[in-house]
C-alpha cells in the first residue's frame, strides 16, 4: 500500500489532459487538491490528416512503394507529454515540490519518462501506469493509495 506524503505533488495525465494535484492533508489522511490543469485538443489521426500517404520510387520503372501514414494523434500525445515534463521541471526548479507521484497510461508514462529532466525524475516516489484523468479526485486518492 503506497502513501502520499503531505505536500507531495501528484500528476495525473494522459495524451490530452493533465491534472496537477497537491496533498494538502497528511500522509495518513491525504487530501488531494487540484492546483493546475493542462488540456489540449487531440482528435484522431483521420481528423487531423487529410492527405493520403505518399509514395516513393523503387528505382527505374513504374514501381513505387507506399509510405506509412503519420500517426498525428500519437505524435500529439508525445508532444503533450513533453509539455507536462517541461512544466514539472519549471515547478521543481523553483522548489514548488520535493516529492512527486505520477499516474498515466503506460504509453504516455513511457513518453513522459523519456522527457523528464533528472531534477524531476529524482523526486518521483512512485508511478502508476493507469488512466485516471477522468476520475473524481476521491477515486484518484483511492487508486494511488491502493497501489
Amino acid at each position: 500500500m503506497s502513501k502520499i506524503p503531505a505536500d507531495a505533488w501528484v500528476m495525473v495525465g494522459d495524451g490530452e489532459k493533465a491534472l496537477f494535484l497537491k496533498n494538502k492533508g497528511t500522509t495518513v489522511a491525504p487530501n488531494l487538491v487540484v492546483i493546475r490543469t493542462m488540456e489540449q485538443d487531440n482528435p484522431s489521426t483521420r481528423e487531423q490528416g487529410t492527405d493520403a500517404p505518399g509514395r516513393l520510387k523503387d528505382g527505374p520503372g513504374p514501381h513505387s512503394s507506399a509510405v506509412e501514414q503519420s500517426d498525428w494523434h500519437r505524435l500529439e500525445k508525445e508532444r503533450f507529454a513533453k509539455g507536462i515534463a517541461e512544466r514539472l521541471y519549471k515547478a521543481a526548479h523553483r522548489g514548488a515540490f520535493e516529492q512527486l507521484i505520477v499516474a498515466a497510461p503506460p504509453t504516455v508514462l513511457g513518453e513522459l519518462r523519456k522527457a523528464l529532466h533528472k531534477e524531476v525524475s529524482e523526486r518521483i516516489l512512485f508511478d502508476v501506469p493507469k488512466e485516471l484523468t477522468n476520475h473524481p479526485v476521491s477515486e484518484i486518492e483511492k487508486a494511488l493509495t491502493a497501489h
